[in-house]
């Protein structure tokens, strides 16, 4: 006997609900997953932006792989100086 995962499993497991309320049921689970990985695509290119990486690339692998990118790009060296401040508005 084989046993198979499904989507709703592997969904959760790659967004870390399965960790939190792993008896979620599958339609709020896509919604709170899909918020979720918004939330963590949006903290990777603030990350991205201020260590000095792709923001574009690292936005799409938090929205991809969610916490799990976000955890990555902590744990990377800052390259380069820091970004320049923003202007003052005028």
């Amino acid at each position: 006997m084989v046993n198979r995962m499904t989507l709703p499993p592997a969904l959760a497991y790659l967004s870390g609900l399965a960790f939190v309320a792993p008896d979620l049921p599958a339609p709020a689970l896509f919604g709170t997953a899909l918020a979720l990985h918004v939330c963590d695509a949006i903290l990777c290119r603030l990350f991205a932006h201020n260590n000095g990486y792709p923001k574009n690339l690292w936005t799409l692998f938090g929205f991809m792989a969610g916490l799990w990118a976000v955890a990555v790009l902590i744990l990377l060296p800052r390259r380069g100086p820091p970004p320049a401040p923003p202007r003052p508005l005028r």
